[in-house]
């Protein structure tokens, strides 16, 4: 097994992002905090990948699978402790993009991809959902082109660059996450500068 269970993430390495984040002066229009949040987003996508590609491998069942994605998302998307406001929503922003990496891979170990339909026409349902304000529907859709990228589709640049800012583009922003894990699951080094 390429991963004990309970070790694929830990609340300690999210305390250490998050103690980064703290620590730092964070500017989202520098290049070099963009770029911490990515990883902080990034290295969690990275653990819910890990964890598909062993359930993929027959490492883990799908009980445990569907367990180790619950203690990762119960970790990711608690409550953050972080005086600064600012940073406070900087790292809320990457939870929202987290929260359609949990589903889509939640729903890929519980069900599998769809049969039909693809990752752009999913995020374009999405799109008209959430439109219409119908939220569950729309996170639900990001979750099943989640499904079929895990599964191996690509998510097209062109269709992310139509998306008008809101839960559909930080949910796709998540899965364009998963997408960068799932071809080269590497761990993001925290001390990586």
């Amino acid at each position: 097994m390429s991963t004990p269970p309970g070790e694929y993430y830990t609340e300690e390495r999210w305390q250490n992002w998050l103690d980064r984040i703290a620590a730092e002066d964070i500017d989202p229009e520098d290049e070099d905090s963009a770029r911490l949040l990515l990883n902080l987003q990034d290295d969690t996508a990275i653990a819910v990948a890990k964890i598909v590609i062993d359930y993929q491998d027959d490492e883990l069942d799908e009980d445990v699978a569907l367990e180790e994605l619950a203690d990762i998302r119960e970790v990711v998307l608690s409550e953050v402790d972080i005086d600064d406001e600012e940073k406070l929503m900087l790292v809320d922003g990457v939870q929202t993009s987290l929260v359609c990496v949990f589903y889509a891979a939640e729903e890929y170990v519980a069900g599998g991809p769809p049969s039909d339909g693809t990752v752009g026409e999913y995020i374009e349902a999405a799109s008209e959902a959430e439109g219409e304000e119908e939220l569950d529907a729309a996170l639900g859709y990001c979750a099943q082109a989640g499904t079929l990228i895990i599964d191996g589709a690509e998510l097209d640049r062109d269709v992310t660059e139509d998306l008008e800012f809101g839960l559909v583009a930080e949910w796709v922003n998540g899965l364009d996450s998963l997408q960068t894990a799932m071809s080269d699951p590497e761990v993001v080094e925290e001390d990586e500068e």
